[in-house]
């Protein structure tokens, strides 16, 4: 997969669409962004999505239908419009038997909405008043829906559901620029299974009125705000499998994982530690006895901090009392003054839901950022950076004033944390077939690509906020890292040794309405430094304190 991703448009009377692949995206009526996307969707046992091939299209003045086929189903997708009236019909059938945990329609709704008035239709016919919500809900905003009603810019849209009963969720939690109405309700069992030749077909149907108000201007102008100081720049231990290359440190911590029921997690702490920089530390499935040894471990390393996550139960992602408890009496015992660290071992969502069960005697609170969790399509991962200021600072008011330590930054999940498997664990004491992420499906062709510095650039000035102290990306290398496993650089290296340099500083942070372009300004002893980055598909010329600056398309650059 390449960075950039062609679409098709597709425009049909006053409505007008992007079909990628088996994705309808940007729906717009006049121009103005009535949803998000619209997609059927098959999901894995493990939540994971299950990749459907387009194997015919059919194209009229008013309709597009898309063929599918994949995961033992087999259907159309066709979207019809009319007038104000747009409709897409999912109608597929399972060829065998199919284990999933969710087979119908997804409805992205754009993160503009937020804080609209919001009405819910229920099967019933009664109707709840309510709103999207402003900050990240931490659960479902709406349930039992067959139909929603809200204004956006003017228009007046009305969304009717139909071939199972849906309820919507805040995909912000996740990074994902949106709101998602979706079947099947999350309280009823998964996985369940479809037997073979059982027929699933679900519709929805938008309707709109009203007159939209004018388009703003398009105004490319930066107006830089103070952000307290560049956060420390870390870079997660390499999980890849041996040999390793050469050591070459970039930033100015390393970030270790290291699960404590794995014959590997010596071996992999030992190559954490030849860098020679500082570690964070966080155990995982950390019971009392396994955390003195793991602890006992550490004794003679240098340590930034240390945390701990329970690995089983129900907040096995976060770092509850007990589970932080038995690290601090582990790091008494081995007479080490660090600092003890929790909160989420994945997204900023398991953070936002279980915030209340971590104790308040943390001395920073983190959370992993993985912005392909639902989506591998690079709109997704550049949509992103405009959701992550308001999860760094809704975190911030979690933490209740102490550090905020985000990572590990990855574009796909470095663990599945709503998988219903067991987490896989290498079969030997070294790391010949490598560990964590090596054993998932978690590597990106992405990660070589010259566009993920200036994302780095961007979403590092994202994140930077009063509060959050530091950030680690990535691996040191291998498939998920900074470094190939024969030690070549990726473009990415050079944005972080950048940022490694700058950290500590304050900042200035800026950006273009559309989030594409991002500008820190940082104020170091040698004078400001400013750094740019742009992750449109054309170049952009932005006027930052009366100065024009030229940013080429996926790219970042340094003024002083």
């Amino acid at each position: 997969m390449s960075w950039a991703e062609s679409g098709r448009a597709w425009t049909s009377g006053r409505w007008s669409l992007d079909l990628r692949g088996d994705e309808l995206a940007d729906l717009t009526l006049d121009g103005i962004s009535v949803l998000r996307s619209v997609r059927l969707v098959l999901r894995d046992r493990d939540w994971g999505t299950v990749d459907l091939a387009v194997t015919r299209h059919e194209v009229t003045s008013s309709a597009s239908t898309l063929h599918v086929r994949g995961g033992g189903i087999l259907g159309t997708v066709a979207v019809r419009a009319e007038g104000t009236r747009l409709e897409v019909v999912a109608d597929v059938t399972a060829q065998n038997e199919v284990e999933t945990n969710r087979l119908g329609l997804v409805v992205l709704h754009p993160p503009a909405v937020a804080g609209a008035e919001l009405a819910v239709v229920h099967p019933d016919g009664t109707v709840e008043h309510t709103r999207f919500p402003g900050a990240i809900s931490p659960h479902q905003p709406a349930f039992d829906i067959a139909g929603l009603a809200w204004e956006h810019r003017g228009l007046t849209v009305a969304m009717d559901v139909e071939g199972d009963v849906f309820e919507m969720e805040d995909q912000r939690n996740w990074t994902d620029a949106s709101f998602k109405t979706y079947s099947r309700p999350l309280s009823l069992p998964f996985p369940y299974r479809l037997a073979a030749g059982t027929r699933v077909r679900q519709a929805v149907t938008v309707h709109v009125t009203g007159r939209a108000a004018p388009s703003p201007a398009a105004d490319d102008e930066v107006v830089l705000r103070r952000a307290g100081v560049v956060p420390a720049i870390g870079v997660g231990a390499a999980t890849a499998p041996d040999p390793a290359p050469r050591p070459a440190p970039v930033g100015s911590f390393v970030r270790v994982e290291l699960d404590l029921s794995s014959p590997a997690w010596r071996a992999a702490l030992a190559r954490a530690a030849a860098a020679g920089l500082p570690l964070d530390v966080r155990f995982v499935r950390a019971s009392a006895p396994e955390l003195f040894a793991g602890v006992s471990a550490l004794r003679d390393l240098p340590l930034r901090t240390v945390g701990a996550f329970a690995g089983e139960g129900p907040g096995k992602h976060v770092s509850d009392a007990t589970t932080v408890a038995a690290l601090r009496a582990a790091l008494r015992e081995a007479g080490l003054d660090v600092p003890a660290v929790g909160g989420a071992r994945t997204h900023f969502t398991e953070l936002n839901r279980g915030h209340d069960l971590l104790p308040d005697d943390l001395d920073g609170v983190g959370f992993a950022v993985t912005p392909l969790f639902h989506s591998r399509a690079t709109a997704q991962l550049v949509e992103s950076l405009g959701i992550l200021p308001l999860i760094a600072r809704q975190a911030v008011e979690l933490s209740g004033g102490v550090p905020v330590h985000v990572g590990p930054v990855t574009l796909r999940p470095h663990v599945d944390a709503v998988a219903t498997t067991p987490e896989p664990v290498p079969r030997s004491a070294d790391l010949r077939d490598g560990y964590g992420p090596a054993l998932l499906d978690a590597t990106d062709p992405r990660q070589s690509a010259p566009e993920l510095a200036a994302w780095t650039v961007a979403s590092l000035a994202a994140l930077t906020t009063p509060g959050v102290a530091s950030v680690a990306f990535f691996e040191e290398w291998g498939a998920r890292g900074i470094r190939s496993s024969d030690g070549e650089a990726f473009p990415v290296e050079a944005a972080l040794t950048v940022l490694t340099g700058l950290a500590g500083h304050p900042v200035e942070v800026g950006r273009t309405a559309d989030s594409r372009v991002w500008v820190m300004r940082v104020a170091t002893p040698g004078g400001p430094v400013a750094l740019a980055a742009n992750l449109d598909e054309v170049p952009r010329e932005v006027r930052v304190q009366a100065e024009q600056i030229t940013i080429p398309a996926g790219g970042w650059l340094r003024a002083e």
